[in-house]
């Protein structure tokens, strides 16, 4: 996850606020996030080569890693506590084919 220092956060955080009080749809934070990683391939001196296309493929990947690892866990984690987990497949319990272990 990109920790940039806390002094350099207001001026993007206030962007991103403005944004997301007008974006209410999938597709639209879909073309947002897609105008981003073609902004920055525009405006790299190097243009659109492998190495800023890895950089943005990464960039896409740490996100979504994070945001599973930050967000989904927790929510999942959760949710298994409330309902309890699927547990077919522990020692014991009758496996995907209905059988017993």
């Amino acid at each position: 996850m990109p920790y940039i220092k806390k002094e350099d956060r207001p001026r993007i955080d206030e962007l991103i606020d403005e944004l997301g009080k007008r974006i209410t749809k999938r597709g639209e934070y879909n073309y947002a996030i897609t105008r981003l990683i073609h902004s920055y391939l525009l405006r790299h001196p190097r243009g659109k080569c492998y190495d800023t296309l890895c950089d943005m493929t990464g960039v896409l990947n740490d996100v979504k890693t994070e945001f599973e690892r930050t967000v989904v866990g927790p929510y999942e984690d959760k949710k298994i506590r409330e309902n309890g987990a699927v547990d077919v497949l522990k020692e014991g319990n009758t496996d995907i084919n209905g059988t017993t272990n």
